[in-house]
């Protein structure tokens, strides 16, 4: 996986739980992926407030990074529980391809009615965004969000309308 400055923030659509954090914020969801850690929610739910704050805003670009990140995750998961955290068995970062939009994201746009989804969109959108949509678009999730992340990454469409939203 190649590694990618991606700024710590919370997007729009996350706003509903970020004074919280009850759910895992896409950001945190980024840097598991890039240190290959796989966090449950009820692992998460079980860390305090201080220590979901810290894991957003730690970095985890470089290698070493990446390394301290793990760690940290690591020796948290083992703080709460007393056992190991899991591994990742693979990442499929299909947010880095930038030659295609990803099928999982075309057939989520188009549930959506959202046909204006284009290869020049998904370029332009910074790699944390298209992490989002890639994560948004896998079974598991309800996908209810989707629509507000396509809206809240202006893309809608020509006629400005967000009328899949409705």
């Amino acid at each position: 996986m190649k590694t990618v400055q991606v700024s710590p923030f919370f997007f729009e659509f996350e706003s509903d739980f970020v004074n919280t954090l009850k759910c895992v914020p896409m950001i945190v969801r980024y840097k598991l992926d890039s240190c290959g850690i796989k966090l449950k929610l009820h692992e998460w739910a079980k860390f305090n407030l201080k220590d979901k704050e810290s894991l957003a805003h730690l970095p985890c670009y470089t290698h070493h990074e990446i390394e301290n990140y793990g760690a940290s995750v690591r020796t948290l998961v083992h703080k709460y529980f007393g056992y190991e955290a899991s591994l990742l068995s693979a990442v499929n970062d299909s947010w880095n391809n930038l030659n295609e939009v990803p099928a999982e994201v075309q057939q989520k746009a188009q549930e959506w009615n959202c046909t204006f989804l284009t290869l020049k969109n998904w370029i332009e959108m910074d790699t944390l965004q298209r992490f989002a949509l890639v994560k948004l678009s896998r079974s598991g999730h309800e996908g209810k969000n989707f629509p507000i992340a396509l809206a809240e990454f202006k893309i809608s469409n020509p006629d400005h309308s967000n009328s899949y939203l409705y």
